[in-house]
């Protein structure tokens, strides 16, 4: 039997990051060759990730990617057991390469490395969610991660002139709007984008509401179309005031920017993820 030195265990220990007497078992059952105690870490690592498939992943972080010249960028849920594993280093590091691989291939399979990512860290990890954007025109796509990575924005935003994407005036509006998502949690950017069945609920509660009982039809409606007004206000982005200065409306600092830069500019559709939510 080959003799099994401090410093072999230490090079599989580095390759694997697995732990120290399985590193040492692992090369005693291969007689000192760590091309195979790697393979037997890896099948032990993922007979492991089997068992925590179960386990329920109720923490997590949101990654993201942007491409070279902004124009396409991805927003990833990764789930986890615990926080204390989402602000892990090996966790962090897999949820920002599997953001890189799914920008350039939404299909890209990364099941290995999820798998070598269980084994490593402990914990059940499933990558719950991706979406990309791409900018249809001229135009930049951003993405914002808020502090904790539990609240991720990607925006496209685009502008009537190639040149305008390269003005500092333009990418600092892009960025304050993904900001302003973040705070705010807009369902639309304008108000002819919000999905039918979201306004028909609004207006049904509204009308059974104790505030309308008894009111004729026609001042009922006069009150529903303002309540709807204040519902479109508070929710469609253009409408929101805008979160470093909430006195003005998010469409009249658009307007304002596209003024100094002498162009125009549409913020055309925004993603917004925060972990957990229902989907």
């Amino acid at each position: 039997m080959a003799e099994i030195t401090a410093q072999a265990v230490n090079t599989l220990r580095q390759m694997t990051n697995g732990g120290l007497m399985d590193c040492k078992r692992a090369l005693v059952e291969t007689n000192g060759d760590i091309d195979a105690a790697v393979d037997i870490l890896r099948k032990r690592g993922i007979a492991s990730a089997t068992k925590k498939a179960g386990r329920e992943v109720k923490d997590g972080a949101i990654f993201q990617c942007i491409s070279p010249g902004a124009t396409s960028g991805i927003l990833v849920e990764i789930n986890c057991e615990t926080d204390f594993v989402a602000r892990n280093d090996i966790f962090r590091s897999f949820g920002d390469e599997i953001a890189k691989r799914l920008l350039v291939n939404p299909t890209a399979d990364f099941e290995a490395d999820r798998v070598t990512a269980v084994a490593k860290i402990g914990e059940n990890i499933q990558v719950r969610r991706s979406h990309k954007l791409e900018v249809s025109g001229n135009g930049l796509v951003a993405a914002y991660i808020h502090a904790g990575a539990k609240i991720g924005v990607l925006v496209e935003v685009g502008s009537g002139k190639q040149a305008t994407t390269g003005n500092e005036d333009f990418k600092q509006l892009v960025r304050d709007i993904t900001l302003h998502i973040a705070a705010t949690s807009p369902v639309a950017v304008r108000r002819e984008e919000v999905a039918a069945d979201v306004v028909a609920k609004e207006r049904e509660i509204h009308a059974q509401s104790d505030a309308l009982k008894g009111k004729p039809a026609a001042a009922m409606e006069n009150i529903l179309k303002g309540k709807l007004n204040k519902f479109y206000e508070t929710n469609c982005l253009l409408e929101q005031g805008f979160v470093k200065n909430p006195e003005l409306k998010v469409e009249a600092h658009v307007a304002s920017v596209a003024k100094k830069v002498e162009d125009e500019i549409t913020i055309r559709r925004f993603l917004r993820f925060q972990l957990g939510e229902a989907i």
